[in-house]
């Protein structure tokens, strides 16, 4: 991609799944990275993985000083960010009428607050320092309906509108996109899914596959990348056309 080389970009949640995958695929474009991440052996085991990382910072995005204070960290170790994948989150499976006020209160503090807490911050950097990008990661979740998945749905809408609104006001200077994925094949998706529910979901897929994490860190370069330099403001869905018929809720 044009333009990555020596960019500097701060992934969250970047130990594990699409993260990490990404983290590895800015480095292979030439860019500097630094992971945040809250799980301590998540950070070590990455830095060992990928040895060519500028380095990790600690945070729990939900914690608006603990964010600030990693984001500084991050700008220490690189100079500056000029290259944001806001990409931390969680999920838990749970019908809705079992849903706790905790475990709600939970999804949506990291998924959606915690999002918005590493984009303002982000942001604001950017903003002062001539300019950048930023591309969070929302999900098909977003776009249609799915059951036992409530409050992350709700807060994956929710990033996509923040998406669109933070384009609107950080134009000219911040591009701001979504990646919205469909099913893909993480250790947090595979956790949660038996070896017959992962068929079941794979057999209304056209693709007939989950995405490999590789893919979607494959197009967070292109929207970073200098060929993507018209592109703000939009939700850029890759699912093996999952929802192009609406399969995955029947």
């Amino acid at each position: 991609m044009r333009g990555l080389q020596n960019k500097r970009v701060l992934i969250t949640g970047g130990a594990s799944g699409i993260g990490a995958a990404t983290a590895a695929r800015f480095l292979e474009e030439g860019s500097a990275v630094v992971v945040l991440d809250r799980d301590a052996r998540g950070r070590e085991e990455i830095q060992h993985q990928l040895p060519r990382l500028a380095g990790t910072v600690a945070a729990d995005v939900s914690d608006l000083k603990q964010v600030q204070s990693a984001f500084a960290g991050a700008v220490r170790l690189m100079g500056g960010v000029d290259v944001l994948i806001n990409n931390a989150g969680i999920s838990i499976r749970h019908n809705f009428l079992d849903i706790t006020p905790e475990e709600w209160d939970k999804v949506l503090a990291v998924n959606l607050t915690g999002v918005f807490y590493v984009a303002q911050t982000a942001a604001r950097h950017m903003w002062e320092h001539g300019g950048g990008v930023i591309l969070q990661t929302a999900s098909t979740n977003g776009i249609m309906g799915y059951p036992y998945y409530a409050d992350y749905n709700a807060t994956k809408a929710g990033v996509i509108e923040l998406t669109r609104s933070m384009a609107l006001e950080l134009a000219p200077k911040v591009r701001v996109c979504a990646v919205a994925p469909g099913y893909v094949l993480t250790p947090m998706q595979r956790a949660e899914y038996t070896d017959e529910m992962l068929d079941a979901v794979n057999s209304k897929i056209p693709l007939r596959r989950h995405a490999k994490p590789e893919e979607i860190a494959a197009l967070f370069a292109f929207l970073a990348s200098d060929d993507a330099a018209y592109a703000t403001g939009h939700v850029y869905t890759m699912d093996g056309a999952e929802t192009a018929g609406g399969l995955a809720s029947r």
